[in-house]
């Protein structure tokens, strides 16, 4: 069972970045595909950032150009940068890997 453990959330003004980390503990990181979900409230959990493990990368349309996933294999840690952040970016941020694993979320607030 792969455990993962994010940081980097916090408060940041709209126009603002963070740099969200998670860390995966176990073996075969850079097999797996990881990525970025992210839940507001009352909304659906939805998929931001998915990186596979040849390093492909795939956004969803709202963060296209603000946000970059990357993965660091021999850390066994993958990253998300966000950049220009809006309001509505404001949600709890998982980390998720193919293997089935989740983070236990990690929360970004933007003020405007």
């Amino acid at each position: 069972q792969v455990q993962l453990v994010e940081s980097g959330g916090g408060l940041v003004q709209a126009g603002g970045s963070l740099r969200l980390s998670c860390v995966a503990s176990g073996r075969f990181f850079s097999s797996y595909d990881m990525g970025w979900y992210r839940q507001a409230p009352g909304k659906q959990r939805e998929l931001v950032a998915r990186v596979t493990f040849g390093g492909s990368t795939s956004y969803v349309d709202s963060v296209k150009s603000r946000f970059t996933i990357s993965r660091d294999n021999a850390k066994n840690t993958v990253y998300l940068q966000m950049n220009s952040l809006k309001p509505e970016d404001t949600a709890v941020y998982y980390c998720w890997t193919s293997s089935g694993s989740w983070g236990q979320g990690t929360q970004v607030t933007v003020s405007s």
